[in-house]
């Protein structure tokens, strides 16, 4: 506890803390001793969970997609050391791209790419500055091809991990470490809401973070679960793109959009 702490804390920032996978960092780190700026849209939730957790914690009721809640989350953390940014907050609006209002597309490209760029930018140098930190990004499997009824989402996955790469690179050696989790189908509440039944290989949300805690050392991105390495491997260096973009468009139906919290799609 102490060594994780002293490496990647005082504080972290968990953006998309509400529920599922973002709650569960939260519980992750607050187990380590690292203090908390819990960040999502909806307040209650994010009360509710500083409510159980034994480390000092501020709460950010903030839409990332916006400047304000980019402020909003500036505000919290001035005057404290953050050791860790955690970029969960993602949006996954689901139907033909066509059909999609502009203002919903804008919102994917701000809150799934634009707010991890410039928190990232905002947190990092301190952490070089200081020699030690961590960023995660979460990502998904569902980035490593184009997935019909949800392009956007997978575009910006595969955007985020893709940025992961190029900043672990840039800050190897500075004592920051940076990974993407690239996460298949996680049991997160509106996943479990939204499915008749689990996908194979589905993992819990603890499962998920302890993993990707795990490889935050090493990077540059993990998958977690043997069954979902697997499937990433298979339809990224086995099967022709076209198999693989139908087979994880035809496995994706049914999901609803989740706003705050990164949920991929199921992948086979």
């Amino acid at each position: 506890m102490t060594a994780f702490a002293d490496r990647y804390g005082p504080w972290a920032v968990v953006a998309g803390a509400s529920e599922g996978i973002g709650a569960a960092f939260a519980r992750a780190l607050a187990g380590y001793g690292v203090n908390l700026v819990l960040v999502a849209r909806r307040p209650e939730p994010l009360a509710a969970l500083a409510a159980t957790l034994e480390v000092s914690t501020v709460e950010v009721s903030a839409d990332l997609s916006t400047k304000d809640g980019l402020a909003a989350v500036d505000n919290a953390v001035a005057g404290r050391e953050v050791g860790l940014l955690v970029c969960n907050a993602a949006y996954s609006p689901i139907g033909n791209f066509l059909d999609q209002p502009e203002s919903g597309l804008e919102t994917v490209l701000d809150l799934n790419c634009r707010a991890p760029v410039l928190l990232a930018r905002r947190y990092l140098p301190g952490m070089v500055a200081r020699g030690r930190g961590g960023l995660v990004i979460m990502s998904s499997v569902a980035g490593l091809q184009g997935l019909p009824k949800l392009s956007m989402y997978a575009a910006t996955k595969s955007f985020g991990a893709v940025l992961a790469d190029g900043l672990w690179a840039e800050l190897r050696g500075t004592g920051v470490d940076v990974v993407a989790c690239l996460a298949g189908a996680v049991l997160t509440p509106g996943y479990q809401q939204s499915m008749a039944r689990p996908a194979p290989g589905a993992k819990s949300p603890e499962a998920v973070v302890a993993q990707a805690l795990r490889a935050l050392p090493h990077g540059p991105r993990t998958v977690p679960g043997g069954l979902m390495k697997f499937s990433a491997a298979l339809m990224t260096r086995l099967m022709p793109r076209r198999t693989a973009i139908g087979i994880i468009g035809r496995t994706s139906s049914g999901l609803a959009a989740q706003p705050d919290a990164a949920q991929p799609p199921p992948a086979p």
